[in-house]
């Protein structure tokens, strides 16, 4: 008899969301490209559903540039405009505007560390992923110490867009926490 398959609860039974907690969200993210779509993703997340942004993925990889950060960093103000005629993505020209100032400083941070990878994970302890062990939902935090800390230092730099909110859930989609909830099929 096979085991029954448990989820976090926030996925609910939409398809697209249930691929996405089963094959991403809490796995460990190391390459800097996927770290900048979800830098890209999580910011333009900003007041709305996580699920209207991933039902966007795809219009988003294709408005910036696969998200290539060096491409994205050179995008100019015809870009921004182009941008805010691009039904695929939310139409919002401050959130547009500061995700190519976001790549900018993705790239200086990339020259200062190595990668920003390793500036990402000067916050966390012994640079370790952070495994949680929450037994239910209610209890998972929507802001952490650590993410007060690097969306204060991400703010310091020029960062737009990316307050400790959106940072904990950045780094609960980039597997630099991992907060599936002790039942849940995917956690280890």
């Amino acid at each position: 008899m096979p085991k029954e398959i448990i989820r976090c609860q926030w996925c609910g039974s939409d398809e697209q969301y249930v691929a996405y907690h089963d094959k991403e969200w809490g796995r460990q993210v190391k390459d800097d490209k996927t770290l900048f779509e979800f830098l890209v993703l999580e910011s333009a997340q900003a007041g709305l559903s996580w699920i209207t942004i991933l039902r966007r993925r795809s219009a988003y990889q294709e408005a910036f540039a696969n998200f290539d950060v060096n491409k994205v960093a050179d995008f100019t103000a015809a870009h921004v405009e182009a941008l805010l005629k691009n039904s695929g993505i939310i139409k919002h020209r401050n959130k547009i505007e500061s995700t190519i100032t976001n790549a900018q400083l993705f790239e200086k941070i990339q020259i200062e560390y190595g990668s920003f990878y390793n500036y990402l994970y000067t916050f966390l302890p012994e640079q370790q992923p952070l495994v949680n062990h929450w037994p239910s939902l209610q209890q998972v935090p929507a802001t952490t110490v650590i993410s007060d800390k690097i969306a204060k230092d991400m703010k310091k730099r020029g960062f737009k867009f990316f307050g400790s909110t959106i940072c904990y859930a950045y780094m609960q989609a980039v597997g630099m926490v991992n907060d599936h909830i002790e039942s849940c099929s995917f956690k280890y």
